[in-house]
């Protein structure tokens, strides 16, 4: 991999991804709507040589091309919010891949774990059947089945996988990350779903490490991976650490179906959100097999490490 492409750089996955393509020196464009945050971007990573900027719409497939710039691997890593996944998901997906397809370059796409469905295994495999019971499921599912159709047949593409997320960059597009935010701010946090259940977590710098080590290799492409975290760890002790690393003690309050319908009505995001709370006590494991026999070794920052680490950099940033 000799220069990347990445779409939706500004958010969570994008900025986590770009920040490891920096560290190991690729060339690098970052791709986006807003020339402000892409600035900014690029500033906190301390203004590289070798980043460059490019504003653009990816639901047009010629402005993504344009922006390309001899790329040889584009990181799909743009997303639509949850109310609008059905309608724009797959055209946003389609978008990337006609780009794709004039370009003649390797597609990393970032995704969930939604289609996977209910759990049928202690650890999720990358074969699991994926018979998802969700709407937001079976969307995601026929995104998949899009991006591997007969129309792609030429391009080579992955999809990688990863559980709930958290990091420095991670947003409220993931639920862990408005959470942290709230709690580094010494304010008043939520908690979506179970606060005792354990659950999966990765840390963005982690999966940005993992996620780009498979996207420079050759044989890689053609499947989907799964990106495991540090393990599983309960709510409770998410928000004893972060607010621990803070110095401050507000109330985090957990909210289950009835709090998040509530909270609907004012933002339309939250309700959607009721639907995957199976998630928070029905929680999915990632196997690590695959990625240890072909790769190596995880990438694993503890939960401790991970979450003051993550506190620190919002406290920092005010």
């Amino acid at each position: 991999m000799k220069k990347a492409l990445v779409i939706g750089a500004t958010g969570g996955t994008g900025a986590a991804i770009t920040e490891e393509l920096v560290k190991r020196g690729v060339e690098t464009i970052v791709f986006g709507r807003s020339q402000q945050k892409l600035e900014q971007l690029v500033h906190r990573l301390g203004n590289p040589a070798h980043v460059r900027i490019q504003t653009g719409d990816a639901f047009r497939s010629e402005d993504i091309v344009a922006a390309s710039g001899g790329a040889d691997v584009m990181f799909h890593c743009a997303n639509v919010p949850y109310h609008e996944m059905e309608s724009r998901l797959i055209p946003l997906g389609e978008s990337v891949m006609r780009a794709a397809g004039q370009l003649g370059i390797k597609v990393v796409v970032m995704d969930g774990i939604y289609p996977y469905g209910k759990s049928q295994m202690d650890e999720v495999t990358e074969e699991h059947p994926k018979r998802p019971h969700t709407r937001k499921g079976k969307t995601r599912l026929a995104y998949e089945q899009m991006l591997f159709s007969y129309s792609w047949a030429r391009e080579r593409l992955m999809i990688v996988r990863l559980p709930d997320y958290y990091g420095p960059t991670a947003n409220e597009a993931s639920y862990l990350g408005s959470t942290l935010d709230a709690i580094a701010k010494g304010r008043m946090a939520f908690f979506i779903g179970n606060m005792s259940i354990p659950r999966e977590y990765v840390y963005l710098p982690d999966a940005a490490a993992m996620v780009v080590e498979l996207a420079s290799k050759e044989d890689t492409y053609g499947e989907n991976w799964n990106i495991p975290g540090s393990g599983t760890i309960s709510g409770k002790d998410i928000v004893r650490i972060a607010q621990q690393a803070a110095g401050v003690k507000k109330p985090v309050l957990a909210l289950g179906k009835i709090g998040l319908s509530l909270l609907g009505l004012g933002v339309p995001v939250m309700k959607e959100i009721v639907e995957m709370l199976y998630l928070t006590t029905e929680p999915l494991r990632l196997s690590r097999k695959k990625y240890e026999t072909r790769i190596g070794p995880i990438v694993s920052t503890a939960f401790e490490e991970g979450i003051a680490a993550t506190v620190r950099e919002i406290r920092r940033s005010l």
